[in-house]
């Protein structure tokens, strides 16, 4: 599933790319490694048996996502558009140490289980700068953005089943989700070779929620070609069919630039 999307935004790239050449307008191509660490619950209901929270932090031992992501952005004057796929993997295994309804079915709370989460991210956003001087020793951008993220979630937990003790069962979950946000988007470039760049966004309907709050540093010794480094924290709710998600996920990045 991974493969699709990192080809269906690669597909998205070379679009912008064909743009910029045939308007003159600027794009930038960014790779990262991201660090994130989980906090919160998810459950799958199913069969009419509601699920059991379970917690990211504290059950299984759940461990860090460490992953690659990629952001394609094309600006002319003070329009910004911006797509990006962030993936996050989170996988834990142990007692659960009590009873767990999951997807329809009843896991014991004693014997091992593994488990696995995996959050596909697809961020696309329209940012209009409203200060965006040209005049100024530095460069200066700030205005409202508007975005859509397309949450797509898969649980999975493997275990025994109190049916039949001593059976290995496992199940597992989908749901996609797409968020609007409404937020904002600022960038002060200090010199050629130093800039600071921070969104957020936020938006909660229906009983989905998503929050991104992101800050990051560029720096680009040479001209067109950088790296670059910051922090992201996500809050996200997905409450949709048998899907439930609450949990929050934060931590450091770092990666590099190309613009043209």
């Amino acid at each position: 599933m991974r493969f699709f999307h990192y080809l269906s935004l690669l597909a998205l790239l070379t679009f912008f790319s064909a743009g910029a050449a045939l308007a003159d307008e600027r794009l930038s191509l960014k790779a990262g490694y991201l660090m994130l660490s989980p906090d919160g619950t998810f459950a799958a209901s199913g069969s009419n048996l509601a699920g059991t929270p379970i917690d990211l932090k504290n059950d299984l031992r759940y461990d860090d996502s460490k992953d690659f992501f990629v952001e394609g952005a094309l600006q002319h004057g003070s329009v910004r558009l911006t797509a990006s796929y962030t993936p996050l993997e989170f996988s834990g295994q142990g007692s659960l140490n009590r009873e767990v309804n999951f997807a329809g079915r009843t896991f014991s709370g004693t014997a091992q289980s593994a488990s696995n989460v995996e959050i596909d991210l697809i961020d696309l956003g329209l940012t209009w700068f409203l200060i965006n001087p040209d005049h100024l020793p530095f460069k200066l951008q700030l205005g409202p953005e508007i975005a859509v993220k397309l949450v797509m979630a898969d649980m999975t937990l493997s275990g025994e089943s109190t049916a039949a003790p001593g059976l290995r069962i496992t199940e597992k979950e989908s749901g996609t989700v797409p968020v609007p946000t409404l937020g904002a988007r600022a960038r002060l470039g200090i010199s050629d070779l130093l800039a600071i760049s921070g969104r957020v966004g936020y938006l909660e309907f229906d009983n989905n929620r998503f929050f991104d709050l992101d800050g990051q540093l560029e720096f680009s010794p040479v001209p067109l070609v950088g790296i670059f480094g910051g922090y992201r924290y996500l809050d996200i709710k997905v409450d949709e069919s048998d899907v439930f998600i609450d949990a929050s996920f934060s931590g450091p990045y770092l990666g590099a630039f190309v613009r043209f």
